[in-house]
């Protein structure tokens, strides 16, 4: 028989009681339910926010991520026009966040890690061992097999997603690096080549079932689901120091302009915030030990040297 000592009333304040009586199983109520946090997210981070971010900041924090994942651009226009009003955004490379800074709708932004692009490739491809091969150091090399009749290749829309420009990048600077004029034009065809381009969290699905021979990604992607994937050297694969040949390029696309930036992913509280508490303390926790340790479980790099960037003051204020 379980039995308890009586205390006065005043001896015991109402937190300690409810602590002490959900420990001895005394409260047969539902359990308190988790807080709530919108979070809308770049599309590469999709397997890591569904996964084993999702379920630490549940028992870390108490907190209930519902995300919403699409390309960082999309994303960052829909925040800064007002339709689209979560609680955090993590943006991959500058530009998205820039625009939600820049609309009022967040102070700053922290970096929590970094990335770079490879090339993914689908194991059960017809070019699956040449590509196995030129990973390794061997020869062909990937610009050529990217090259072949028949190699489908996929990337995501340069308009809406950051990866879908940076693979453009990438591969005008192979061509620089390679000394192979129009490289990118051969592999990719026009800039907007609807037979090429897919959602981007789609172009994994269609690797593993070998709709793609192969596929632009970033390495936090493809060992999620297990598809073996082909680094590029650092002169191309925008993961570090920007290269002194990427200032020369830039990309025009739906009345912007864009150029090459850092793979950096940036976190920051929205406002107004649903949530702002929460979405405060979720932030300040993926730059914690724990939460960088799960990322770079997932293969994604330590930020580095890179700033929190923030809003430019309005014109005239002090």
């Amino acid at each position: 028989m379980l039995s308890a000592q009586i205390l006065p009333s005043s001896a015991v304040s109402r937190r300690g009681f409810l602590s002490a009586a959900a420990a001895a199983g005394l409260l047969l109520g539902p359990a308190v339910a988790a807080q709530i946090v919108e979070v809308a997210y770049a599309g590469s981070m999709a397997p890591l926010m569904e996964g084993g971010l999702k379920a630490a900041a549940g028992r870390a924090l108490g907190l209930d991520l519902h995300g919403r994942a699409q390309g960082a651009s999309a994303l960052a226009e829909l925040i800064a026009g007002g339709s689209l009003r979560p609680d955090v955004f993590l943006s991959v490379t500058p530009g998205p966040m820039e625009t939600v800074l820049a609309s009022g709708h967040a102070d700053r932004a922290l970096p929590i890690a970094h990335t770079e692009m490879v090339i993914a490739y689908s194991p059960r491809g017809r070019f699956a061992s040449d590509f196995a091969r030129a990973a390794a150091g061997g020869t062909p090399p990937w610009w050529e097999i990217l090259q072949r009749p028949g190699c489908r290749f996929g990337r995501s829309d340069p308009a809406a997603d950051p990866q879908g420009r940076n693979i453009i990048f990438v591969l005008r600077l192979a061509e620089q690096v390679y000394r192979r004029p129009g490289l990118a034009a051969r592999v990719l065809g026009p800039v907007q080549n609807p037979r090429q381009i897919f959602a981007e969290t789609m172009l994994e699905a269609r690797l593993q079932s070998g709709q793609l021979d192969a596929a632009a990604a970033y390495r936090v992607q493809p060992g999620a689901f297990q598809i073996p994937y082909l680094r590029l050297p650092p002169a191309i694969n925008l993961g570090g120091p920007l290269p002194a040949a990427a200032n020369a390029l830039r990309l025009d696309l739906s009345g912007h302009s864009y150029r090459p930036q850092p793979l950096v992913y940036y976190a920051a509280v929205l406002q107004p915030a649903p949530h702002p508490q929460a979405a405060a303390r979720l932030v300040a926790w993926l730059q914690a030990p724990e939460a960088q340790q799960i990322l770079r479980r997932a293969a994604y790099d330590p930020p580095g040297d890179a700033a929190p960037l923030r809003r430019a003051p309005a014109p005239g204020s002090a």
